[in-house]
């Protein structure tokens, strides 16, 4: 062998050797003995949690972790990269245990009535939704009978897959009405209202405008009167859903009431009333509200409008399910350049939309409102009166930061 020969395989054997020493130096290895667990490895289920609020101690740093998915309950083996005590790279490996320990949400009342003979559903009056199951197990101990009078003792018991359990008693009452006398008849009292110049004078301010939302209930709207009493915006209802899995009907004001609130200088965004129960149909909702929408300068939210509780039982929808929904339909309109919100009462707003993380349109009929979440816009009254509407309205603050 000639000596370029062996020059040549030595230096191969030196980059052979020196690659070998490379990986050696830096392969990472499995190794749980630099770091310590804590007592509890398990995370609450729609919950964020890290890797590193599950380790005690340890004697170097995390450098990479997996995520943990909240979203599905059950056990994960999960790994993370930390640098040891001697700065090698070494990989741990822990097993979390995502759980759901909440309740089912029951919407119930401490006692319904119903009188002599007239049928009463308590499985629509009763909302039973869990957070994570689709359908818990909802139950009525006791019986009562609507053609005995009395005040009957039931008991409501909501269970869901991982044994998490609600129970409420509450009462039925069987009436007989008292029979009307003629007093009673001919007493009238003076319907109160909320007026819109009271309001525009309490609320109106360089962070504020007071404007109404509308839709067929409210008639024919004289828009240059809303104008001249003050309103600067208007949202009008695009349309609606006729039931769980309806059809898709257009307000039969929509097209006049858009037309002539932009005429008159009036800022417009639009609402739907929904009877969604899957993202899919959210998705398929948002882009017809969108085609209607698409002819005018829409300057204020497209809107959610999910008040269906009445049929939410028929639907088999979580919690965190209803959220998804909502945001599949924001999350559709804005990709066409919209401003998607969410609306909803502030009961709601805090048991039902519980995952919902964005800008809310609030409904609080009251004079102050103690939401402590994030709104654009507050409904404040249902009652409102205001020029160029015969009849009630609905009167809104719009906060302009």
């Amino acid at each position: 062998m000639n000596k370029k020969k062996i020059i040549i395989i030595i230096i191969v054997l030196i980059i052979a050797i020196t690659l070998l020493l490379i990986y050696l130096n830096n392969r990472i290895i499995d190794d749980n003995s630099g770091f310590t667990l804590k007592d509890n490895l398990k995370a609450e289920v729609y919950t964020k949690a890290n890797i590193k609020d599950y380790i005690k101690t340890i004697e170097g740093k995390i450098i990479s972790q997996d995520k943990i998915n909240t979203n599905k309950i059950g056990k994960q083996n999960l790994s993370f990269i930390y640098l040891n005590k001697n700065n090698k790279k070494r990989r741990g490996i822990i097993t979390i245990e995502v759980q759901d320990t909440e309740k089912p949400l029951v919407w119930i009342s401490n006692n319904y009535s119903t009188k002599i003979g007239q049928e009463l559903d308590l499985n629509k009056k009763i909302i039973c939704v869990d957070n994570y199951d689709n359908k818990p197990t909802c139950q009525i101990e006791g019986t009562f009978d609507i053609n005995t009078k009395g005040t009957y003792n039931l008991k409501y018991i909501a269970k869901d897959n991982s044994n998490n359990t609600f129970e409420k008693e509450f009462t039925v009452t069987v009436y007989e009405p008292m029979p009307q006398t003629n007093s009673s008849k001919n007493q009238s009292q003076e319907p109160s209202y909320t007026d819109f110049q009271t309001v525009l004078n309490n609320y109106k301010n360089e962070n504020t405008e007071i404007g109404i939302d509308v839709s067929k209930w409210q008639g024919d709207v004289d828009y240059t009167k809303v104008k001249n009493a003050g309103a600067s915006f208007v949202i009008i209802r695009v349309g609606s859903q006729n039931g769980t899995n309806g059809e898709y009907i257009i307000d039969p004001y929509f097209k006049q009431n858009i037309e002539n609130a932009i005429k008159n200088d009036l800022k417009v965004g639009v609402y739907f009333y929904s009877y969604a129960h899957s993202e899919k149909e959210a998705q398929k909702q948002a882009n017809w509200i969108i085609n209607q929408i698409k002819e005018y300068d829409i300057t204020l939210p497209v809107v959610f409008d999910f008040e269906s509780f009445n049929a939410f039982n028929e639907m088999e929808l979580s919690l965190f399910g209803l959220n998804q929904v909502a945001t599949k339909f924001i999350e559709t309109v804005e990709k066409a350049g919209y401003q998607g919100v969410l609306y909803g009462s502030k009961n709601y707003l805090n048991s039902f939309w519980k995952y919902h993380d964005r800008s809310v349109w609030l409904a609080h009929y009251n004079d102050q409102t103690d939401y402590d979440g994030k709104y654009f816009m507050w409904q404040m009254c249902d009652d409102g009166k205001i020029d160029g509407i015969n009849g009630y309205v609905d009167i809104n603050v719009l906060y302009k930061k």
